[in-house]
């Protein structure tokens, strides 16, 4: 399948809010993965960061799809998406060590086709074949602040470059940094490579390299100042929460917090108060 995948991670991308009921609602970023069950049966799943589920306390949160109109116009058609059961019970899948929720969705007909193949997700020899390292351009989606690209919902295209090394492999650094502004309620957005063949070593000739890298989990601070950094959690972890989904007994890596520099904080980058 031919795949643009700056344009098929756009309508894959959906905004995430729940409404606080102060006024405020707290916002966060998903994306929607085509992971078939283990028999083979078709699933959408939606990917977040765990916090973003964690900071919404009732059992509805409110997904943000849209609907295409014969006219070439959008619809933001925003669908309830139950969290927790009436007991308060987490209905979402998380990663035991890394910030990375997933959820099976029941998606509307064509937001289900727009999910990305779990292929795209990057595998633990993704960044040695094609060499990704420190400087290396990356692209980011999300919805900064609750903020859309336009009334349609689509989300806010931001690129940066890698800004740590060693990146890989992800066992070992389960996190790298992204040289970009980040905002409350970019978390859990995808970021991912999107490059020609002739300009990244290791690939054959004619493929593009494009693979989702991980998702935004957190911003850097340092003495309340914003770095404009961004902390990227491996595509890895995206898959054993996605193996544990299907299987709670599935292996994982099991990895200590980071710390991302000395006297450095990894704010959350969750949480976005905003009028509704």
């Amino acid at each position: 399948m031919v795949m643009d995948l700056s344009v098929d991670l756009i309508h894959a991308t959906v905004q995430l809010e729940q409404a606080l009921g102060d006024g405020t609602r707290t916002v966060g970023t998903g994306f929607l993965i085509s992971a078939p069950t283990p028999d083979g049966r078709p699933r959408t799943v939606l990917i977040t960061a765990n916090h973003v589920f964690e900071k919404m306390p009732k059992l509805d949160a409110r997904i943000g799809y849209r609907i295409a109109n014969p006219d070439g116009s959008w619809s933001y058609t925003p669908l309830p998406l139950r969290i927790r059961d009436e007991a308060g019970h987490e209905l979402w899948t998380h990663h035991p060590s890394r910030d990375v929720a997933a959820i099976t969705v029941t998606a509307p007909a064509e937001f289900a086709k727009a999910a990305i193949p779990v292929d795209y997700l990057a595998a633990d020899d993704t960044f040695t074949k094609y060499q990704v390292g420190a400087g290396d351009e990356m692209m980011a989606l999300g919805f900064p602040r609750g903020l859309a690209a336009n009334q349609a919902g689509f989300p806010i295209l931001r690129s940066g470059r890698v800004a740590s090394y060693p990146v890989a492999p992800a066992k070992i650094f389960p996190t790298f940094l992204l040289d970009f502004s980040v905002f409350p309620g970019n978390s859990g957005g995808p970021v991912y490579m999107s490059d020609q063949a002739h300009r990244r070593p290791g690939a054959a000739g004619g493929e593009d390299v494009e693979f989702i890298a991980g998702l935004l989990t957190q911003q850097v601070e340092l003495n309340s100042e914003r770095l404009e950094i961004g902390i990227v959690t491996h595509a890895k972890y995206i898959r054993e929460t996605l193996a544990l989904l299907s299987d709670p007994a599935a292996p994982v890596t099991v990895t200590a917090a980071q710390t991302v520099m000395s006297g450095a904080k990894a704010a959350s980058a969750e949480e976005a108060a905003s009028p509704d």
